[in-house]
């Protein structure tokens, strides 16, 4: 891989509860070129790690609301190969084990440098990718992540950005009934406002989308509940 490649720009989340040290790790990996985004609760970084795409995930061991072992543990379970750094106050050796055994890639101790830090993640980015799903798909529905391409079969469906990330969501919990919350939370990134018709509005246009035509409905209203993708009713 060239130096240039090395260099590129990472889409980074930092899942950190304190807030200086936040900022000195967004500030640092600016300094780098990254994008970072940070958010300072568990149950956050969570939505946002699932659906967010990111390169590299920062994460404090010690965090609000999900702990930094469960959440990894989660992303892992949910399919999420990006690299995480582990960051903790913890520095005991079955802390490190235990961080990393639960999915971590790296472990570092509270108080760190914030230009080693960039530098074990450029070592993160430097690693051959994990081998992941890099097409998600559901019946004859196809969503490939490296392209940001859909297809119903074998026909092209042009969708807007906000769109892609409402059917990456959907597919990466096909066969769920996801509530209009957990929806907007994890694609909107921001809390739900149950007076606000804006998910009835994207999914009824990705609806026409994605089953116009079609014999067999992908998307689901749930009544009373929310929606769900599958192939069944």
């Amino acid at each position: 891989m060239s130096a240039t490649n090395l260099r590129r720009m990472a889409r980074i989340l930092t899942i950190e509860d304190d807030a200086v040290t936040a900022g000195e790790i967004v500030a640092e990996l600016q300094i780098h070129g990254h994008q970072v985004d940070s958010v300072s609760s568990g149950s956050e970084g969570l939505q946002r790690a699932l659906t967010g795409n990111y390169d590299v995930i920062t994460l404090d061991r010690m965090l609000p609301e999900l702990d930094g072992l469960t959440l990894v543990k989660r992303l892992r379970e949910a399919g999420v190969r990006a690299p995480v750094l582990m960051l903790s106050a913890l520095s005991d050796v079955d802390e490190r084990i235990r961080g990393l055994r639960a999915g971590g890639d790296d472990y570092m101790t509270k108080p760190f440098a914030p230009d080693e830090m960039a530098a074990r993640i450029e070592v993160l980015l430097r690693r051959e990718p994990a081998q992941q799903e890099t097409v998600l798909r559901v019946g004859d529905l196809e969503l490939d992540l490296m392209s940001r391409a859909a297809r119903r079969g074998g026909a092209q469906i042009e969708l807007l950005p906000l769109e892609f990330r409402l059917l990456d969501y959907l597919m990466r919990h096909s066969g769920q009934v996801l509530t209009r919350t957990m929806i907007f939370e994890a694609v909107w990134g921001y809390r739900f406002d149950p007076g606000t018709n804006v998910i009835d509005v994207h999914m009824a246009r990705l609806r026409r989308k994605v089953d116009a035509g079609q014999s067999l409905s992908l998307i689901h209203t749930v009544r009373g509940c929310g929606y769900r993708l599958g192939e069944s009713g």
